[in-house]
């Protein structure tokens, strides 16, 4: 019995565990057929362990009224099988593998039946006290080996299954030992490039959960303008000794943008809310000034002095003007009246108004405008405000810029669901870093007396109203192009 017990060993699955046992039982006794049957969740699966080669009862493997027979008797059965009655299915098949004398041994565990393993003889031999009462130890062997099996199976399973967790987190996790090196790490870790840079980072707070023994969070901030929250949580032993120090870092550079980009969205509100509250509130001293400058002006000749003081208030009054109508449409304030119209026929009516100032600065337009565009909903002097706004830029632009012929292309093309417009110059261009900002309110390169940095804010505001965007590209010293694009769909 002892060498059948060291022939055990809980590493090996059950089928060789079995096969390494009968191997060595089949040099103490005779049997020439051996399989068992077992028993787990309701369910039913048959082992065969003698011979090899397969056999026709593990075409019906699954619970059997033979099996179940020697489970309810609780003890060892022996039978020769051409005594057993012939509703047990096994009988025909146990005569055609020429097995004539077989014995059953239920296995149980804690009160439970977990299996039951028969051996057959070809012969009618039966087995003796000796040989019961070894089959009986042995069986209890058996038991004990299956149980370990299961809980070693279970143990693997387990480990196996935090193993594919730890590799599938997408965020980094990272094990370090008390030397601060890396004891493990998951594929996440493995395959980020900047990991050296992550884990020195890192070393402090793990320093610090070392000696606190308690969670610590920071947020890191690389030198590629990543950001990760790292979290770090002790690993004690039995002792309450800290042994490790779990590190599990989240890239959070979306987020945190995202946050910001709120936080501006917040601050541009309030701006123009607080616009709007002033522009209605200058509105009425405004139209006092331009009106009484009007008036006096009719009283003194152009080469008069004074006159000359009144068209300077005049103009500046027309100027506050334009910019208080500027704020009340960057703040949404003027209501729109959406109808068709042809974009064609807005740029047609903006060119009435600019061409001359447009060819005063000595800027040779070029348009390309494609014919039959379809018709688009919206507000036209709202889009002839755009076109207006993105013209003016252009000019400012070519009279920046060094080029000797200034250019100005306009075009218009439909794709499948959108109508576009082109402005092109090939004037000073604009800086990459200064692109981002270029439609932010109040952000201008322009003189003071030029540009009040909100005509390309009012633009986006107008396009995007009738769900639209403009996109640009820029080459500073080459030149710049402005793309509104309208959906045919309308708003």
């Amino acid at each position: 019995m002892n060498d059948i017990t060291n022939s055990i060993h809980i590493n090996l699955n059950i089928e060789e565990m079995l096969h390494q046992v009968m191997g060595r039982l089949g040099q103490l006794m005779v049997f020439e057929n051996c399989h068992l049957v077992l028993l787990k969740d309701h369910q039913t699966s048959l082992i065969h362990i003698s011979p090899l080669k397969s056999c026709e009862l593990e075409q019906e493997a699954g619970w059997t009224a033979l099996h179940e027979l020697a489970l309810l008797e609780g003890a060892i059965i022996q039978k020769h099988v051409s005594e057993l009655p012939s509703l047990y299915i096994e009988k025909e098949k146990l005569l055609s593998l020429d097995i004539h004398t077989i014995i059953m041994m239920p296995l149980y565990c804690h009160d439970d039946g977990i299996g039951v393993l028969l051996f057959g003889r070809k012969d009618l031999e039966e087995w003796d006290e000796d040989e019961l009462d070894f089959l009986r130890k042995l069986s209890n062997q058996i038991t004990i080996m299956l149980e370990k099996a299961h809980l070693f199976n279970e143990l693997l399973h387990s480990q196996q299954e935090w193993v594919e967790t730890f590799k599938a987190i997408e965020d980094i996790i990272v094990i370090f030992n008390q030397d601060l090196e890396v004891e493990q790490c998951n594929d996440s870790a493995k395959e980020f490039t900047s990991l050296e840079s992550l884990l020195i980072a890192a070393h402090p707070l793990v320093q610090s959960t070392f000696v606190n023994e308690t969670p610590n969070f920071i947020e890191i901030h690389l030198a590629n303008d990543l950001i990760f929250d790292l979290q770090t949580y002790p690993i004690k032993n039995r002792d309450l000794h800290v042994y490790g120090v779990i590190a599990y870092f989240k890239n959070v550079t979306k987020k945190r943008n995202m946050e910001a980009q709120l936080l501006h969205s917040g601050k541009l509100a309030a701006i123009g809310e607080m616009a709007a509250g002033i522009a209605h509130e200058l509105n009425s001293p405004l139209t006092a000034i331009l009106g009484n400058s009007q008036i006096l002006l009719r009283n003194y000749p152009s080469e008069n002095t004074d006159a000359i003081l009144l068209q300077d208030i005049k103009n500046c009054g027309n100027r506050c003007k334009e910019i208080i109508k500027s704020l009340l449409t960057f703040s949404r304030q003027n209501e729109y009246s959406f109808t068709y119209y042809s974009l064609n026929e807005a740029i047609q009516q903006v060119l009435n108004l600019l061409k001359f100032q447009l060819e005063k600065n000595r800027i040779t337009i070029q348009l390309s405008l494609m014919n039959d565009l379809p018709l688009l909903k919206g507000s036209q002097p709202q889009i002839e405000q755009i076109i207006i706004n993105l013209l003016l830029n252009a000019r400012d632009a070519l009279d920046m810029g060094k080029a000797e012929k200034k250019r100005l292309i306009i075009e218009t093309y439909a794709e499948e669901d959108y109508l576009a417009l082109v402005v092109r110059d090939n004037g000073i261009g604009i800086e990459s870093e200064r692109i981002p900002l270029i439609f932010h309110p109040f952000y201008t390169t322009k003189d003071m007396e030029k540009g009040t940095g909100l005509g390309l804010s009012v633009s986006l505001g107008i396009a995007k109203d009738h769900s639209g965007t403009i996109e640009v590209k820029s080459s500073y010293g080459k030149g710049s192009s402005f793309i509104l694009k309208l959906p045919l769909n309308g708003s």
